[in-house]
């Protein structure tokens, strides 16, 4: 089920801006890995404080 929401929550913004998501695409794979991480790292904190709120 989790997994489901995620790839509808991905989803969204390729379908509603697919021009917007590309050049988000684009940044993102000039990015640093060490910003990256801290993009994943700040993603995966949103997800489990926003788990605990909603449960």
């Amino acid at each position: 089920m989790a997994l489901s929401l995620v790839l509808i929550i991905e989803g969204i913004l390729p379908f509603l801006s697919p021009d917007r998501w590309r050049m988000l695409a684009y940044r993102m794979a000039d990015l640093e890995s060490r910003s990256v991480r801290w993009v994943g790292l700040l993603s995966m904190v949103t997800g489990l404080l926003m788990l605990s709120v909603l449960r």
